[in-house]
C-alpha cells in the first residue's frame, strides 16, 4: 500500500481492517474548494474530485460547512505540519451521492452529517466510545513523536491529523461512513443539523468533562460558538450560575441574551473580578479559547520569538479561579508546549483538570435529540451566512475579529443560501 495511504500501522494487528486515508482524487472532474496556499493565504480554486478508495467509503455531496474558531489556528500557521495545497475544513453535512461497497446502513441520497473526528469504530478506544482517540486513521509519526500517541484522524486539519482533505468543498470522502455519518430527519434544517459535526458535542464534552451538574457554578472563558453553546449546556444541565468571559461586544450581548453574567475582560480584571463574584472560586472552569491569544506581555514576546508554542495565560485565569478541588476543562486547541504554568497552584489546590476533542459520535442522538426537542438551539451563535467563496475573506475578518463574525453558515455556490 502506498505510504500516503497508511494507517496507525504499529497499532493495528488484528482489531481492525486497513482503509487506505487519503483517498484517490478524480482529475477529469474538478470540484471547489478552500485551499490554504501558506500563513494568512487561503482561496477558493478547483481542486480534484475525491473518489471511492475503499467498501467502507462514502462520498458525500456537501450542502452546507462554516469556518471553525480552531481553523483559524490552521490560517496563521500555528498548527504544525500544514502544506501546500490541502483542503480546509472539519464541519460539514451533505447527501450521500456514492456509496463502497461494504456500506449497508447508508445509501444514496441520504442526508448526513459527518463528525469531524474520523473513527474506526473497531478499536479499543472506539469500543469504548473514546472516538477522538481511536487508534487506527491518523498516519502522522509526527503526532506520535511529538505526544507519544496518535489521536483520531481529523478532516482538514493539518498532517499532524492525517493529512485528510476537508469539507469546505463541493464534494468529501468519508472512511469508515457508517461510523462516522449521521442521518438527520427532515424535521431538523441544514441550518441546526450542521453543527453536529463539531461544535455542539464539543460544548457538551466540555460540560462533560467539567462535571458540570445541577446547582454547579460555572466560568467559561471564550464566547465564541463553542463558549456559547458550552453556556447552553450548562443551562441545560440546570448550573446555578454561569459567567462568560470575552471582550468582543457582539459575543458579550449574545451572552447577556441568554442570561448569564459576563466579564469584558479588556474593561476588568479577570482574576479579580471572578473571584469578586464568585468568593472563593467556580465549581468549574471551561476554557474554549485555544493557545494562541496571549495576554501578558511576556507570553506575548515569548510567543513571537518562538520560546513557547503555547500561552498559559487563560490556563492561569482558569486555574486561580476555580474552587479548591474543582475541575478545570480544556476544550479549546492546545498543541505543544507552554511556560509559566502553575502546576503549584494545580497541585496544592486538588483541581481535577482535563481535556481533549470531543467524543462526538458518543453525543451525536442525545445531542440531535435536543436539537429536535428545541432545548439546543446552534443557530444561537450563527452570525453571517454566505457562499463558500466568500470563506477566505470570511477567514480574515474571523481572525481580525472583524464585522461581529461569530459563526458562519456556508453553502456551496449555486445552491439556496437558505431552505
Amino acid at each position: 500500500m502506498n505510504a500516503a495511504y497508511r494507517l496507525a500501522d504499529t497499532a493495528l494487528g488484528k482489531q481492525a481492517t486497513p482503509v487506505p486515508m487519503i483517498p484517490l482524487m478524480d482529475d477529469k472532474h474538478p470540484m471547489n474548494a478552500i485551499v490554504w496556499r501558506g500563513k494568512k493565504d487561503v482561496r477558493y480554486e478547483q481542486m480534484p474530485r475525491p473518489l471511492i478508495t475503499h467498501p467502507k467509503d462514502v462520498i458525500v455531496k456537501v450542502t452546507a460547512s462554516t469556518i471553525c474558531g480552531s481553523d483559524l489556528h490552521l490560517y496563521s500557521n500555528s498548527v504544525p505540519d500544514m502544506k501546500d495545497g490541502d483542503i480546509l475544513g472539519h464541519e460539514c453535512m451533505g447527501i450521500v451521492h456514492e456509496v463502497g461497497g461494504e456500506i449497508k446502513g447508508l445509501s444514496i441520497g441520504d442526508r448526513v452529517v459527518i463528525a469531524f473526528d474520523i473513527a474506526c469504530g473497531e478499536c479499543d478506544y472506539c469500543k469504548r466510545e473514546e472516538y477522538s482517540c481511536c487508534d487506527f486513521t491518523n498516519p502522522s509519526k509526527l503526532m506520535e513523536e511529538l505526544y507519544g500517541q496518535r489521536i483520531s484522524a481529523m478532516f482538514g486539519y493539518s498532517h499532524l491529523t492525517g493529512g485528510i482533505p476537508g469539507c469546505q468543498a463541493e464534494y468529501v470522502r468519508v472512511p469508515y461512513a457508517e461510523m462516522n455519518c449521521l442521518k438527520i430527519p427532515d424535521d431538523v434544517p441544514d441550518e441546526k443539523a450542521l453543527y453536529l459535526s463539531d461544535i455542539v458535542g464539543t460544548s457538551y464534552h466540555g460540560t462533560e468533562l467539567g462535571q458540570v451538574k445541577e446547582g454547579s457554578t460555572v466560568a467559561v472563558w471564550g464566547l465564541g460558538p463553542v463558549g456559547l453553546l458550552t453556556v447552553r449546556w450548562c443551562q441545560i444541565r440546570k448550573a446555578k450560575r454561569v459567567i462568560g468571559i470575552d471582550c468582543i461586544p457582539e459575543r458579550l450581548e449574545v451572552a447577556r441574551r441568554m442570561g448569564i453574567e459576563v466579564i469584558d475582560f479588556k474593561k476588568n480584571d479577570t482574576t479579580k473580578t471572578l473571584l469578586a463574584m464568585v468568593p472563593g472560586g467556580v465549581d468549574t472552569s471551561i476554557e474554549c479559547v485555544g493557545f494562541e491569544w496571549t495576554k501578558s506581555w511576556l507570553s506575548t514576546l515569548e510567543f513571537k520569538l518562538g520560546l513557547e508554542t503555547d500561552t498559559s495565560d487563560i490556563l492561569t485565569e482558569c486555574i486561580t479561579c476555580t474552587r479548591k478541588a474543582g475541575t478545570v476543562s480544556i476544550i479549546g486547541v492546545y498543541v505543544g508546549t507552554t511556560n509559566h504554568f502553575p502546576i503549584g497552584a494545580l497541585m496544592e489546590k486538588s483541581l481535577h483538570v482535563t481535556g481533549g476533542q470531543s467524543f462526538t459520535q458518543k453525543y451525536w442522538k442525545m445531542c440531535l435529540e435536543k436539537i429536535r426537542s428545541g432545548e439546543m438551539d446552534p443557530t444561537i451563535a450563527v452570525s453571517h451566512k454566505a457562499k463558500l467563496s466568500n470563506a477566505p475573506e470570511l477567514y480574515k475578518k474571523f481572525y481580525n475579529r472583524e464585522d461581529g463574525v461569530i459563526k458562519l453558515f456556508l453553502r456551496p455556490d449555486g445552491f439556496p443560501q437558505s431552505q
